[in-house]
């Protein structure tokens, strides 16, 4: 047991270094590998990636804001922001966004962006969270966003339980994942959960009302809870 505790500790150290922020020996199982994975390329290459031509051809922005509806004067917290892909474009569409992540790297990221373009801390701002917890206030929010980041999280249901107890009365969450199948996009197939676990894992955290999109993205569906 003290060699298997000595190689975990050494291992953590290791991924600190490689740059796997986050890392911690307590952190296992589904998101730690796919963290590691998304994290085998350099920062650098990841923001070149998330924010890339190819993936506003398959992302579909424009599409996906329209089948949200409309936001103007909402508050959103967009879980996984990254780059603030989707967040920037909300703050366009006249919400105020809460851009959450697990890593500071893109926290700082959004930071230097925002503030070149003049993005007020009332329009856009920033919450750095842990990978149990959401961070929201009861009823802080209107709607909550996460794309491509389900599959990093673990204890979903519970994860879920906290995000709907930060919904406001009639909120929404949408959860906007790969298929779980082989693509030229996202993680590989077996980092991917499917639809029907995720409805699943969402009526388990308190969501009743559960619409499911496979058709608007051809590489992702798009879930709403409610």
């Amino acid at each position: 047991m003290i060699l298997k505790s000595s190689a975990l500790q050494l291992f953590g150290l290791i991924a600190l270094l490689l740059g796997f922020q986050g890392y911690t020996q307590e952190e296992h199982g589904h998101h730690n590998r796919a963290n590691q994975h998304m994290n085998q390329a350099d920062f650098e290459s990841l923001t070149r990636s998330f924010e890339s031509s190819r993936r506003d051809s398959y992302q579909q922005p424009e599409k996906v804001l329209e089948y949200i509806g409309d936001v103007a004067g909402e508050t959103i917290m967009d879980i996984g922001s990254g780059t603030g892909y989707f967040s920037f474009r909300l703050v366009e569409a006249g919400a105020k966004v809460i851009a959450a992540d697990v890593d500071e790297r893109f926290q700082e990221y959004i930071r230097i962006k925002k503030d070149r373009l003049g993005i007020p801390d009332s329009k856009l701002s920033l919450r750095i969270i842990p990978y149990d917890d959401p961070l929201l206030e009861p009823g802080e929010v209107d709607k909550v966003i996460t794309v491509n980041t389900y599959h990093h999280i673990e204890d979903r249901s519970i994860y879920f339980g906290k995000v709907r107890s930060g919904l406001k009365p009639g909120g929404v969450l949408i959860v906007i994942d790969y298929f779980k199948k082989d693509l030229p996009v996202g993680p590989p197939k077996s980092m991917k959960i499917d639809r029907e676990t995720i409805v699943s894992e969402l009526r388990a955290a308190g969501f009743i009302n559960i619409e499911t999109n496979d058709t608007l993205l051809e590489y992702q569906f798009i879930i709403t809870a409610r």
